[in-house]
């Protein structure tokens, strides 16, 4: 079973930048859709960012407020998807997770399986 793991949060101040990673230690992520997510306190969870499978061409896509300032890239080596976030605003602040899709990044959150457990991040002066 595809068992994903976040890292990379932590505490921020506005402006800075970091880097999430999702990985799994069992099968290869190259066949898959990857998203990432993100739930703030009382907040509904919302889709970040997605990259597409190898097979797929590795489309990429992000909400309007992740656009310009985050990247999504995948690492076939290291069988990680990472999600650079630059210049973080304190609305960014929230569990981050990644999930894994078929293929294509699906419209539908529901499509997503294969949850991580998440990662905090926090931005705040």
């Amino acid at each position: 079973q595809l068992q994903l793991v976040e890292s990379g949060g932590g505490l921020v101040q506005p402006g800075e930048s970091l880097r999430l990673s999702c990985t799994t230690s069992r099968y290869a992520l190259d066949y898959y859709a990857i998203g990432w997510f993100r739930q703030a306190p009382g907040k509904e969870r919302e889709e970040v960012s997605c990259i597409s499978s190898f097979e797929d061409g590795t489309r990429t896509r992000y909400r309007d407020s992740a656009k310009g300032r985050f990247t999504i890239s995948r690492d076939k080596i290291q069988n990680t998807i990472s999600l650079q976030m630059n210049t973080l605003q304190v609305d960014d602040t929230a569990v981050y997770f990644c999930a894994a899709a078929g293929s294509r990044c699906s419209e539908f959150v529901a499509d997503f399986g294969a949850w991580g457990q998440g990662t905090q991040v926090t931005v705040s002066s």
